[in-house]
């Protein structure tokens, strides 16, 4: 199944100069939401959140979501200082991309040189950024790759009807080649490094009480309107958490639940602190907390996870042990994953997939539907 990381051991001398005629060929484009690298990004950050339709409908929009920011601002701020002054996802996605790429340029020689570019939808490195240092490199390709490993029209939508828009007051360039990878739910190599960090928390715990660890998957909420509109997402976090467990044998009980809501609007539940207070009723004493929508740190880890519900709930509740798995980050698993997603991606020649051209059953989106057929228009085999 991952015959192209056989290439892994050998030699790598004769790369450099074979790719000296080129700085870049192949440019892999990390889309992700962002988060603030300092509190003075924050009011900018959550503005463009407040403003972007593909994350939230608001009622009179241009006016109520800087409203929102604003109002939000601060407290937002205080919860970064809390975990060091800034998120540190750039940090994080820099790391994962340049080891990425150096795996890429062993596994797959003939795409050679690869280079990350980091793409996030609301904070700097902004899309519309990036995209002008790949055209400035004269990358001959790239793979637009969601760092969502699910899907949803609010994150993953929201990335590529960004990269539409760029587009639509460019001329599109005749030769570059770009595709998509949007979706790797469960990819095996991502199960099994999620499934480690599980494991390596648990032994953690006093060994008297690890058979007796609840593991609960988190994830970000959805509202209910998007969920019945027909947003992938919550299957596909399910399926993920079906197949860490299958991975872990189904050796400790386990439940999916829900974080990060925001608004009076309904979300998606049971919610994370609701979940933890509902076992805690039940005799429960012991938890895992496993981001399982996250492939690395940041503010709903660091914050919400770790103080809000590990620390200040579980104080509150009289937990016993609670605990919180690390994030992917540069696991040697899931940099391996990611190196043999965009490899295969290389090899399949299938610049886009039917699922990703597919709208929601129930979509109205004028804008979802320009993207998707402007996708479908520029990715193509050549």
């Amino acid at each position: 199944m991952f015959s192209s990381l056989k290439y892994l051991s050998k030699p790598t001398s004769d790369l450099t100069s074979r790719f000296m005629s080129s700085q870049v060929k192949t440019a892999v484009v990390m889309l992700n939401m962002g988060g603030p690298q300092h509190v003075d990004q924050v009011h900018g950050y959550l503005h463009r959140i407040m403003t972007d339709r593909d994350m939230m409908q608001l009622p009179f929009q241009n006016t109520l979501g800087p409203y929102i920011a604003r109002r939000r601002t601060s407290e937002v701020q205080k919860k970064y200082a809390e975990i060091g002054g800034g998120s540190p996802i750039l940090k994080w996605t820099n790391i994962q991309g340049k080891l990425m790429c150096e795996k890429l340029d062993k596994i797959s020689p003939s795409t050679a040189p690869h280079k990350h570019y980091v793409a996030f939808r609301y904070v700097d490195p902004l899309t519309e950024s990036t995209f002008e240092q790949v055209q400035k490199d004269g990358a001959e390709r790239v793979v637009l790759f969601s760092q969502y490993p699910q899907y949803s029209c609010a994150t993953s939508g929201s990335s590529f009807n960004a990269i539409y828009s760029y587009f639509q007051n460019k001329k599109f360039p005749e030769n570059l080649k770009m595709s998509i990878i949007d979706r790797w739910a469960t990819h095996p190599l991502l199960i099994k490094a999620i499934g480690s960090r599980i494991s390596d928390e648990i032994k953690k715990f006093p060994e008297s009480d690890r058979d007796d660890v609840v593991v609960l998957f988190s994830a970000h909420s959805l509202p209910l309107k998007a969920v019945n509109r027909g947003d992938a997402y919550p299957s596909e976090v399910s399926s993920t958490v079906h197949a860490v467990m299958e991975e872990l044998g189904y050796a400790y009980p386990y439940a999916l639940v829900w974080q990060s809501k925001v608004g009076p609007l309904p979300w998606l539940g049971p919610f994370t602190d609701d979940a933890l207070k509902g076992y805690v009723k039940q005799g429960k004493k012991n938890f895992i907390l496993v981001p399982i929508a996250f492939v690395n740190e940041h503010i709903e880890t660091l914050h919400e996870l770790d103080i809000e519900y590990c620390k200040e709930l579980g104080e509150e509740l009289g937990v016993k042990n609670i605990r919180r798995a690390a994030a992917p980050n540069d696991h040697s698993l899931f940099i391996d994953a990611i190196a043999d997603i965009v490899s295969q991606h290389l090899r399949e020649n299938k610049p886009v997939s039917p699922k990703f051209l597919l709208r929601c059953a129930h979509c109205i989106s004028s804008r979802c539907y320009d993207s998707k057929q402007w996708f479908s228009s520029v990715c193509k085999s050549k």
